[in-house]
C-alpha cells in the first residue's frame, strides 16, 4: 500500500471529546485512522472550561436534568434523545474518572470527599462535574495520551478532510460512505483513506462569526462535507452566543466560564449598576440566550464597546482556588478579577444544528456516523443548556462505537476508488482572494446573522454568500487545495446553511431572535428546520479538484 493510500476499519475525521472516546471505545477490536486539523488538542473540546453536566449527587435527579434542558430548548427538544442522553451521564462520567481524569474533589487532595459539583445557567441544580476550571483540557490530555499510546490508534496531525468519498460517486449501485480525500499538510499532498465506517466528529461552524470563542479549527468542516455528500442538516439558525468573553485586543476572545455566574459573578453596566433583573427574574443564571440578547441590547442602547463581569466580592483564595485559569489568563492581560470587574462581550460559542442523525450517529449516508457538535441529535432544541455539550460528545460517542462493533461487512474488498486527481490544476498565485473573501464572510455574518436578525439583513448576507460561494467554487476547480482554502469552502456553505434556516423560522425561538417576528409561533406545534440537499447537487459533485 502506497503512503498516499491508507486502509482501516474506521475512519476518524476530529480528534476532540466525541473523537478520543469514541477511538477508545473501539480500538481494542478494530483498527483506527484518526485525522485532526492540526494537534490533537487544538480543537473546542480542549478549551471546554465548565465542565460536564449528569446526575451525580444524591439530591439531584433524572427528571430534574431532564426539565432543565427541556426548558432550555425552548420547545424543540426530542424528549426522547433527553432521556436517552441524560440517563447515561453518569455512566459515562464514571467511565472518564476510570480513564484518569482528574475532576476536581471537594477537598483538595482527599480522594475520599467526592467530587466537587458547581452549577451553571439553566440547571436547578449543581450537576457540573469539572476539572478545577479548565476541564476540556483535563479530559482531552488524558484521552489523547492513551489514544497516542494505543497500537491500534494511528493518528495523522495536520491533515485536513477534502471531501468525503461516496461509492455512488464512482458508479456503485449501493451508496454509502467508503472514507475520504485528505490533505495532508506538511507534505502538501491529498490522500485517499479507505475505510468501512467513517465518523464525523468535527466540531462546529462558530468560526463563521468574526468574534468566536472557539479557536481556528471550528471552521463547520464535518457539517459541509455531509452536505455536499447527501446528508441533510437541521436547525442551523440556532447559533449560540456565550455571553461573556474577555474584551481585550490581544484575548482573542478569551471565554470567561459559566460557572464564574455560577458561583455569583454580576453583570454589570459600564458605571457598575447590575442589569440582568430587568430582563430575567433568574438574573445571571438565565440561559445564554437571554444573557447574550440582554448584554448586546446595553451595548446599543449605550453606544458601549462591553460591559462588566463582577466576581471580586468572593474572597480571593475563593476565586485563585476555583478559577485558576481564569485569573492567570486575565492577569496576563491587566485584570485582577480577585479586585476588580472585567470588561466582557458575547461572541459566537456553539452550534445547536448539524447532520441529522438516530440515537446511534448514524447519518442519511450509510457508513457515516457524527458525533458531537457536528451533529444534530435532538439534545438541545432552540438553545443549548451548559455544560451539555461534552456530555453529549461521550453518551453519542458510546452509543455509536457500540452500533459500529455490530457491523461486520467488509465493504472495501472491492471498492476501486481512484487517487486524487491534480492534473487540470495549478499553484494559486492569488491566495488574497482566500483572505479576503474569509473576512468578507465573518463580517457580514456577525453584522446580519449575528444575535439580533431582521430579513433584510439576512437576505443581504444570502446575496453576499451566493456570489462567494459561485467564487470559491471556481477557485476550488482551478488551483491546488490548500488549508486555508478548504476551510473558506466549508465556511461559506455553512454560513449559506446557517442563513437559509434562519430565513425560514417566522418566529423568534431560543437562540434565532429576529425584529421581523420578535414573538414565538404558538399557532401550531414547533417544527425542526430541516434542510435537504438539492438532488442536481448530489449528481454534480466533484471529490477531485478540477476533475
Amino acid at each position: 500500500m502506497s503512503e498516499t493510500r491508507i486502509r482501516t476499519d474506521i475512519l476518524l475525521i476530529g480528534g476532540g471529546a466525541a473523537g478520543l472516546s469514541l477511538a477508545l471505545r473501539l480500538a481494542d477490536n478494530h483498527s483506527i485512522a484518526l485525522i485532526s486539523k492540526g494537534k490533537l488538542q487544538d480543537g473546542s473540546s480542549f478549551y471546554a472550561q465548565g465542565g460536564i453536566a449528569a446526575v451525580i449527587d444524591e439530591n439531584d435527579s433524572i427528571e430534574s436534568h431532564i426539565d432543565d434542558t427541556l426548558n432550555a430548548g425552548a420547545g424543540l427538544c426530542d424528549e426522547k434523545v433527553v432521556s436517552f442522553t441524560v440517563e447515561r451521564g453518569k455512566q459515562n462520567i464514571d467511565w472518564l474518572i476510570e480513564r484518569g481524569v482528574p475532576f476536581t474533589r471537594q477537598v483538595a487532595d482527599h480522594p475520599q470527599s467526592g467530587f466537587h459539583l458547581t452549577r451553571e445557567g439553566g440547571h436547578s441544580q449543581r450537576r457540573i462535574i469539572h476539572a478545577a476550571d479548565a476541564t476540556g483540557r483535563a479530559m482531552t490530555t488524558t484521552l489523547a495520551n492513551q489514544a497516542k499510546a494505543h497500537p491500534n490508534i494511528q493518528i495523522f496531525e495536520q491533515h485536513n478532510a477534502v471531501d468525503l468519498i461516496s461509492a455512488a460517486k464512482f458508479g456503485y449501485s449501493e451508496n454509502r460512505c467508503l472514507g475520504a480525500y485528505v490533505l495532508d499538510r506538511d507534505s502538501d499532498s491529498v490522500k485517499v483513506f479507505l475505510a468501512n465506517q467513517t465518523v464525523l466528529a468535527t466540531g462546529g461552524a462558530s468560526k463563521v462569526y468574526l468574534y468566536t470563542s472557539n479557536p481556528d479549527t471550528s471552521t463547520g468542516d464535518g457539517i459541509a462535507m455531509a452536505w455536499r455528500a447527501g446528508c441533510r442538516v437541521a436547525n442551523m439558525e440556532f447559533n449560540q452566543f456565550h455571553p461573556t468573553c474577555l474584551f481585550h485586543p490581544q484575548a482573542k476572545a478569551f471565554l470567561l466560564t459559566e460557572a464564574l455566574r455560577g458561583e455569583g459573578a454580576i453583570l454589570k453596566l459600564p458605571d457598575g449598576s447590575p442589569f440582568m433583573k430587568k430582563f430575567d427574574e433568574r438574573a445571571e443564571l438565565a440561559p445564554r440566550d437571554i444573557v447574550a440578547r440582554a448584554i448586546d441590547h446595553e451595548m446599543k442602547r449605550l453606544g458601549s464597546e462591553h460591559v462588566l463581569l463582577d466576581i471580586s466580592h468572593k474572597s480571593s483564595k475563593f476565586i485563585r482556588t476555583h478559577f485558576p485559569t481564569v485569573y492567570n489568563r486575565c492577569l496576563e492581560f491587566g485584570f485582577d478579577i480577585t479586585r476588580q470587574a472585567i470588561p466582557v462581550v458575547p461572541a459566537a460559542h456553539y452550534t445547536c444544528g448539524g447532520v441529522m442523525t438516530d440515537l446511534n450517529g448514524c447519518t442519511d449516508l450509510p457508513g457515516l456516523y457524527a458525533i458531537g457538535e457536528v451533529a444534530f441529535t435532538g439534545l438541545h432544541g432552540a438553545n443549548r443548556m451548559a455544560s451539555n455539550s461534552l456530555l453529549e460528545c461521550l453518551v453519542f460517542a458510546e452509543s455509536a462505537s457500540q452500533h459500529i462493533s455490530s457491523q461486520h461487512e467488509d465493504y472495501l474488498l472491492n471498492a476501486k476508488i481512484p487517487d486524487w486527481d491534480e492534473s487540470r490544476v495549478t499553484d494559486s498565485d492569488e491566495e488574497v482572494v482566500v483572505t479576503h473573501n474569509w473576512h468578507e464572510l465573518r463580517q457580514f455574518m456577525w453584522d446580519y446573522v449575528g444575535i439580533v436578525r431582521t430579513n433584510k439583513r439576512m437576505q443581504r448576507a444570502q446575496s453576499r454568500v451566493n456570489l462567494l460561494l459561485h467564487e470559491i467554487d471556481e477557485y476550488y476547480g482551478n488551483f491546488k487545495v490548500s488549508s486555508d482554502l478548504l476551510e473558506l469552502r466549508n465556511l461559506t456553505v455553512a454560513a449559506s446553511l446557517i442563513i437559509k434556516s434562519a430565513l425560514l423560522r417566522k418566529e423568534s425561538r431560543g437562540l434565532h431572535y429576529t425584529l421581523d417576528f420578535p414573538e414565538l409561533d404558538t399557532s401550531h406545534v414547533p417544527q425542526n428546520t430541516i434542510l435537504t440537499p438539492p438532488r442536481h447537487q448530489l449528481e454534480s459533485i466533484e471529490f477531485a479538484s478540477g476533475a
